[in-house]
């Protein structure tokens, strides 16, 4: 079993300059799951999540639209938040870096502490960026002279910023990275931070002029001719949110004292924050996130989910659709931990019949109608024995090891194998069979009993991962002496539903 002083979990705060798409949603769920897992393990748990309001990029998505800045953030920032009850997601806090009265104070005082450093100096530059990614590019990094997160070629710019020393602290990274203090999950991903720590980051810009930004964002300390980075500031929520810089004891609760610290980040901003973000808290003193979780991306047609390439799958429209138990279900079983993994709606309904409606559900309503049909509703008092039991009893530490290092789909697969026994169990004990002889009256009660306390046992298992669907089969099957009349869980789907 997990023993922890807590566990703080965070996503990535995405921009606003569109509203969510199915990408958002893989990595709130994935989060999601974790935080209920441990919440589940009976783990104290905050999980984060907000909006990155002050990125370039929101100036001119806004300027485009023909509305203010401050309103065209506000309400793609609504959208993201109302995920909650879309998704079903249980997080504790959602902090919006634009207007959030913790967030300036946090990163004006991230800034002086760095500077005290002298970790700080300014210089004109002049270099590739890519709006879309919000930063600067060497010509060796691009792809076909195109930026390898976008495919656009970036703007050449030239101006006067802060830079911030990174190449200070190679071999500090290189020793965090190494050591495992801070574990980077899949390993691949490790590897290739790395290496590029181990071919010597460069020292990287952290401020851009007010002018270019039209005013928006967090003024750098001392400067009002620049504004923070954006990556600088968004990077800070992960403290901002717990009070740094106000004085919340929260941030000595969740940041110093919990046992991990988990960031859940996608492939495409993994130098940010296992480079950069590791080396502005050892600038400032601070402890170190103890993970990295990194996902893959979602593609259709094996391109990469984007609203500016006309592909970006609508979770609001998949869940009104299909359900969210559906939703969530596919993006946790079907994703691939390496390589990106195809969205069709075809294969979401297909995990959804195979797994939930055809398996888990089918097997609950064949338990729950025998135990009426034979036992009037009442739950034998007799021990679980067999093969069933024996996976129930194993199945809370293999999902405990599974998504110990983020696997979701191992974790899934796990409950699929009991739901394959107890299935295994039924067709070799066949009780409509023993019912039919009075002297096999034990083993019957024996048999029952035993499905009825796996069934219970996936209930509880599954409530991370479809909290909706496990919900409704704990008031079908109960927890004392009886079981409620059947009824599918999981009804069938259509495509066009």
């Amino acid at each position: 079993m997990i023993q922890s002083r807590g566990f703080y979990i965070t996503t990535a705060i995405p921009y606003v300059n569109a509203t969510p798409h199915l990408g958002h949603a893989l990595e709130l769920v994935q989060a999601d799951v974790l935080a209920r897992h441990r919440r589940l393990r009976g783990e104290p748990v905050r999980f984060l999540t907000g909006t990155d309001e002050n990125a370039l990029k929101n100036v001119t998505a806004a300027a485009e639209a023909g509305v203010p800045v401050a309103e065209f953030v506000a309400r793609n920032a609504d959208r993201f938040a109302d995920l909650a009850a879309v998704l079903d997601l249980s997080f504790d806090d959602f902090i919006r870096t634009s207007n959030d009265p913790r967030h300036a104070p946090g990163v004006e005082r991230l800034w002086r502490q760095t500077a005290a450093r002298d970790d700080f100096y300014r210089r004109d530059y002049g270099g590739l960026y890519c709006p879309g990614c919000e930063q600067f590019y060497e010509v060796a990094e691009l792809t076909d002279g195109r930026c390898p997160e976008h495919g656009v070629v970036p703007q050449p710019v030239t101006e006067s910023n802060w830079f911030f020393r990174l190449s200070r602290y190679r071999e500090e990274l290189l020793d965090v990275l190494e050591s495992g203090r801070v574990r980077i999950e899949p390993p691949a991903r490790r590897n290739e931070v790395l290496a590029f720590v181990r071919a010597g980051p460069a020292d990287i810009s952290v401020s851009r002029p007010a002018s270019r930004a039209a005013g928006w964002g967090i003024p750098v300390p001392d400067d009002p001719s620049q504004v923070v980075y954006v990556w600088w500031d968004a990077l800070a929520n992960y403290v901002t949110a717990l009070g740094y810089g106000s004085g919340d004891t929260a941030y000595q609760k969740w940041w110093w004292e919990s046992a991990e610290r988990v960031h859940v980040i996608g492939k495409g901003i993994v130098r940010f924050h296992a480079v950069h973000w590791l080396a502005l808290l050892l600038s400032t003193g601070q402890p170190l996130p103890s993970a990295i979780a990194v996902h893959e991306y979602l593609t259709v047609d094996g391109a990469k989910l984007s609203k500016s390439a006309g592909n970006a799958v609508d979770p609001y429209e998949l869940v009104n659709r299909f359900g969210v138990d559906a939703l969530r279900w596919w993006l946790l079983r079907d994703v691939a931990t390496l390589g990106d993994t195809d969205f069709t709606e075809q294969r979401l309904l297909t995990r959804y019949h195979q797994d939930l409606a055809n398996g888990l559900g089918n097997l609950v309503n064949r338990v729950v109608t025998l135990v009426h049909k034979f036992r009037g509703g009442a739950v034998p008092d007799r021990p679980a024995t067999g093969e069933p039991a024996d996976r129930c009893a194993r199945l809370p530490s293999t999902i405990d090891r599974a998504l110990g290092v983020f696997d979701f789909r191992a974790a899934t697969d796990a409950i699929g194998a009991v739901v394959a026994a107890a299935n295994r169990f039924v067709e070799s004990e066949r009780p409509w069979e023993q019912a039919r002889r009075e002297q096999a009256g034990d083993r019957l009660d024996e048999v029952l009993a035993t499905l009825v306390a796996a069934c219970r046992g996936l209930a509880r298992e599954l409530t991370p991962f479809v909290p909706a669907g496990a919900a409704r089969l704990t008031a079908q099957l109960g927890t004392g002496p009886t079981v409620a009349a059947p009824e599918p869980v999981f009804r069938r789907l259509e495509q066009g539903s």
